[in-house]
C-alpha cells in the first residue's frame, strides 16, 4: 500500500511541474534599465557581456532584468525598443 501511494505521489508531483512551470515562464517580460551593478539577468544590448551578474553600473539602459508581465513601466523601465532608443540615443 506504502509502494502504491508514493508512486501515485511522484506521478502527481512530475505532471504538476508539466503545468506550473510554462504558466510561470508566460508571465515575465524583460524590463531594460532597472538592473543595479552586478545584478542583471543576462546580456546586455552593446555585446560587451553574455552572463547575469555582469553590469558595471546602476540602471543602465542596455541592461535587463526579468519582471512580472506588466510592472517595468511602474519600476521606471523600458522595453527592448524604448532601450534599444535610449543605448544609440
Amino acid at each position: 500500500m506504502k509502494h502504491n501511494l508514493a508512486v501515485t505521489a511522484a506521478l502527481a508531483a512530475a505532471l504538476s511541474v508539466g503545468v506550473v512551470g510554462p504558466a510561470f515562464a508566460g508571465g515575465k517580460e524583460k524590463c531594460y534599465g532597472i538592473a543595479k551593478a552586478g545584478q542583471n539577468d543576462c546580456a546586455n544590448l552593446a555585446g560587451t557581456h553574455s552572463c547575469a551578474g555582469q553590469s558595471t553600473v546602476d540602471n543602465d539602459p542596455g541592461e535587463w532584468k526579468l519582471v512580472d508581465a506588466g510592472t517595468c513601466k511602474d519600476l521606471g523601465g523600458l522595453t527592448k525598443e524604448e532601450a534599444v532608443k535610449a543605448y544609440k540615443g
